[in-house]
Formats: structure tokens, C-alpha cells, sequence
């Protein structure tokens, strides 16, 4: 499973712990990724996402998940991501029609 976040696409990165003797060893640097289930209003339905913090704060601030996936291009979004703006995009659809 990959440490990436499908919001905001942070990963693992990596860099040196330097001592205070200047010893430099390797390092990695995790992204704080949970596994979280979002609530879609359209659909009805829980979303399971592995997000950020910085990523659930992200979808918090555009005004939820549905109007997140509706506003973001596709061009923009994770992959795994494409088929739920799809789905959230031809449930919204209906809902006006």
C-alpha cells in the first residue's frame, strides 16, 4: 500500500538526520496518511480515502467531498479518484434532472 495522499499527493520523502557532529545518515519522512471513510451527500454513500491531514483539511475547506471532486478538474485528481468524480458528477446530474 502505498504512503501517498489521493488529495494533495504527498508522499514519502527523504533527507539526512544530521548529529551534532555533522554525521549525516539516511532518513525518510512519512506523510501523515489515515485511512478515512468521507461521506458523500450525493451518492449516499461512505467514500473510503487514504488522505493527508493536510488533505482532509483541504476537502473540510472547498465545503465537503462531493463539491471537492466537482470542482477540481480530473487532470488534477489522484487516479483512483477519477471513477468517484464520475460517479458523484452523474449522481448530481440526475439529482437536477
Amino acid at each position: 500500500m502505498s504512503r501517498k495522499c489521493q488529495v494533495t499527493g504527498k508522499k514519502v520523502m527523504f533527507g539526512n538526520n544530521v548529529s551534532h557532529a555533522q554525521n549525516k545518515t539516511r532518513r525518510t519522512f512519512l506523510p501523515n496518511i489515515q485511512d478515512t471513510s468521507l461521506y458523500s451527500e450525493v451518492l449516499g454513500a461512505l467514500v473510503r480515502l487514504r488522505v493527508s491531514t493536510a488533505g482532509l483539511r483541504t476537502i473540510d475547506h472547498k465545503g465537503g467531498l462531493d463539491k471537492f471532486l466537482l470542482e477540481t478538474p480530473k487532470s488534477k485528481l489522484d487516479p483512483e479518484l477519477h471513477d468517484v468524480k464520475a460517479r458523484v458528477e452523474k449522481a448530481a446530474a440526475a439529482k437536477s434532472a
